[in-house]
């Protein structure tokens, strides 16, 4: 398998440090807030690595923790943590906000058939581990105390910028978030290990350490998480591209002190879900969640499909048209293959279950290309090989695609009526066009056509079919 490693940039050859064994670790969410759907697409996109590599045949082992503390609202040390943010903004401590989201955050990975990893670690969990590696850090000369705070020094390090050739001038203060002025930092790339109530008197969670009376900083915990669960060598790091730089480079700055040696051998960012006004942010107000999709009709699993349709690596653009056409294209997979799924007489044909199954595992081979993934699955829905093939291949793809292919096509072939949704929503349709509302009977079209229906008014009345 070819994966693009961030590091290197450039498409390598996975091999794990132990053979037959993978470890990933993956960067979870801070609980303060709904994940939006931007955030869902990295999950997704870390979900089906995870699913081929065990397809392949590998044993995966994968890490995920809970930022509970320590994230910022900016990256240079600086603003409030997040998890205070959103504890004030809906008046309860921080541990009911990180239940709250973490219960909210798992429930969207279900309903995206997300699977959850093998070891989930809040980082309030893991305190006096992100302790002694901090004390370790401290007593190896790579970390200082100034102004109360433990920072790492990054003037320690061979290179630091290892995902980009930053050069330190050309990080000038205030230009962008990440760099802004911190009068306690030896170096501006300097980073905090441990706060202290020096600086965040108004912290509502805070541990006694041999550093003062604080917290962490959001850094150490991924780390010190990995290291615990994983061993000195990890395979795969996961995250979204923005976090390559600090978070990342940061991680890898304080685990190769720490250890010795080098630490991960393979980066998998995954870039930006964008809207026709940029970058999806929780900072712009209203954004778009997993539960808002269905409160527009939308089954959950469509938004999965809609993602797969595109690279990892490439920024994805987002609207209402696109998922749309993602609703028709997915209802289209089903209703093909409900022509064939209860067909079990005959035998699979092994020339072409191998041939289909190549153009499959090809694609993901190539650095995980997804679009042509489901290209492959096309193929096996376009082919003339016996409906037992096509059965047997389908289920297979689905154990890396996580569309829920044969399940949907047994219930379209069942006779399904058609659900009280679509019929409230065509009784509504009905009252806004008598009313000559013909933007909100639009409007309630475009609802029942994302729901998988389509409506048309005939001289004998209105008619309803699944598309």
């Amino acid at each position: 398998m070819q994966l693009y490693n961030s590091l290197t940039h450039k498409k390598q050859e996975f091999i794990p440090h132990e053979q037959g064994r993978a470890s990933i670790y993956t960067c979870g969410p801070t609980v303060y807030h709904y994940a939006h759907i931007g955030n869902l697409r990295t999950y997704i996109m870390e979900d089906v690595l995870e699913k081929y590599l065990r397809f392949t045949g590998l044993d995966v082992t994968r890490v995920m923790n809970i930022t509970d503390v320590g994230h910022l609202t900016s990256d240079g040390d600086t603003g409030d943590d997040k998890m205070l943010k959103g504890a004030k903004r809906e008046h309860k401590t921080v541990m009911e906000i990180a239940q709250f989201y973490t219960d909210a955050f798992f429930s969207d990975c279900k309903k995206l058939n997300i699977k959850t990893p093998d070891v989930v670690v809040p980082a309030t969990s893991y305190i006096d581990e992100f302790i002694r590696v901090i004390q370790v850090l401290i007593d190896k000369g790579y970390a200082y105390e100034s102004g109360g705070n433990i920072y790492f020094d990054t003037s320690k390090l061979e290179k630091y910028y290892v995902f980009n050739d930053f050069r330190e001038e050309d990080l000038a203060v205030g230009v962008r978030e990440g760099v802004e002025e911190d009068s306690n930092k030896r170096n501006k790339a300097d980073f905090v290990l441990w706060f202290t109530k020096s600086k965040f008197d108004s912290q509502e969670l805070k541990w006694e350490s041999p550093f003062g009376t604080g917290y962490p900083g959001w850094h150490i915990e991924c780390s010190c998480i990995s290291m615990k669960n994983l061993g000195e060598y990890l395979d795969i790091h996961c995250g979204g591209i923005d976090n390559a730089f600090p978070h990342h480079t940061n991680e890898i700055a304080q685990s190769e002190a720490y250890l010795g040696h080098e630490w991960c051998n393979y980066w998998f960012h995954v870039h930006h879900l964008n809207t026709n006004s940029g970058k999806m942010s929780k900072s712009k107000g209203e954004f778009l969640t997993v539960s808002l999709l269905e409160e527009k009709g939308y089954n959950p699993i469509v938004y999965r499909y809609f993602c797969l349709l595109s690279h990892y690596r490439k920024s994805l653009v987002f609207d209402w048209d696109n998922l749309n056409n993602a609703v028709t294209s997915y209802n289209k997979i089903i209703e093909k293959t409900a022509l064939f799924v209860n067909e079990t007489s005959g035998d699979i044909d092994s020339m072409e279950y191998d041939r289909l199954m190549k153009n499959f595992t090809d694609a993901f081979d190539n650095d995980l290309n997804t679009s042509l993934a489901i290209t492959a699955l096309y193929d096996v829905l376009k082919s003339e090989t016996n409906s037992v093939t096509k059965t047997a291949l389908i289920k297979e793809f689905d154990k890396v695609l996580g569309l829920d292919i044969i399940e949907n096509a047994m219930k379209a072939n069942q006779g399904e009526e058609i659900p009280a949704e679509v019929l409230a929503l065509v009784e509504e349709r009905k009252s806004a066009r008598k009313e000559k509302n013909f933007v909100l009977a639009d409007e309630i079209r475009n609802k029942i056509t994302a729901l998988g229906y389509e409506v048309r008014e005939t001289r004998q009345g209105v008619e309803i079919r699944k598309i």
